[in-house]
Formats: C-alpha cells, sequence, structure tokens
C-alpha cells in the first residue's frame, strides 16, 4: 500500500529519484517496470506497479468506444501510458509530454493514494491539498456527503 507525502524534485533531464522505501512495492523483486500516465480529472500523474496498470487498463480498454466519455478517459489513460523502468540509482523518467500535461519543473510532491501514487507539480498540489482541506472539512457537518458522516476514524 503507496501511503505518504513525499517532496521530491526532478532533476535537468526530467529524472524522478522514487524513495527507496517505495522502490520493492512498485517494482517488486524482478526490477519490473513501473506505468505513469495522465490524471484524465486533474492536472497530475498517477504512477502504478505494472501488475496494477494491466488490470486498469484492461477495464480501461473494455469500455465503449461509442460514448465520448469512454473515447475520452482513453485517449488520456492510454495514450499519455509510458511504461518506464527505474535505473540503477532508483528514478524514472517522466517524458516531456507527462511533465507538460502536469505542469511540473523541479519540485514535485510524490502522494500515496493506496494502490498508485499521484504525482503533482508542488504548486498544484499545494493548492489542491488546500482545497481538499475545505471539501473534507465543511463549515457544518450537514455538508458532509453520507459516505463522510459515517466513516470512523
Amino acid at each position: 500500500m503507496f501511503l505518504g507525502s513525499n517532496n521530491l524534485n526532478l532533476d535537468a533531464k526530467g529524472r524522478l529519484a522514487i524513495p527507496v522505501r517505495y522502490r520493492k512495492d512498485l517494482v517488486g523483486s524482478e526490477n519490473a517496470s513501473v506505468v505513469v500516465t495522465a490524471n484524465p480529472y486533474e492536472r497530475c500523474l498517477w504512477l502504478y506497479p505494472r501488475d496494477e496498470w494491466q488490470e486498469v487498463a484492461r477495464k480501461v480498454i473494455a469500455l465503449p468506444d461509442l460514448k465520448k466519455q469512454s473515447k475520452s478517459l482513453k485517449r488520456l489513460l492510454l495514450g499519455y501510458a509510458s511504461e518506464l523502468e527505474l535505473d540503477g540509482q532508483g528514478r524514472i523518467l517522466l517524458g516531456a509530454a507527462l511533465r507538460e500535461y502536469a505542469g511540473m519543473d523541479k519540485p514535485v510532491a510524490l502522494i500515496g493514494q493506496g494502490n498508485k501514487f499521484e504525482i503533482w507539480a508542488e504548486e498544484a498540489w499545494l493548492a489542491t491539498r488546500d482545497d481538499c482541506l475545505e471539501s473534507v472539512m465543511p463549515g457544518d457537518e450537514a455538508d458532509l456527503s453520507e459516505e463522510l458522516a459515517n466513516l470512523s476514524l
């Protein structure tokens, strides 16, 4: 399970060093690849272990091509998907198209989402984090969704 928030930097070539504590879970013992793709809902990237991505891709591919939303989702998720291998120093090279999509320069945030990571441009992450705090903690408890109201943490 991928948890936590990490502030990292892209190097001049667009490489991102994956923190050591996540590497084995991301690539397994075989040093398999990971998949990075565009998040179709927000301007950040999703980083999946290859096995997890294969399950996601299978579901996306099965969506009907004649529905506009399905076609758009396929274009973004599959069109931006890049299978990447960690180099000897545990880095992945984020291509220019992925970095441009997410508005990334140097500082980035790696945010655990359980089965995957989100990779954000740091400034965008800070703004999104603040929006998340406001939407999760509304001023009036009556504004909470039923799922959140029933969640015991």
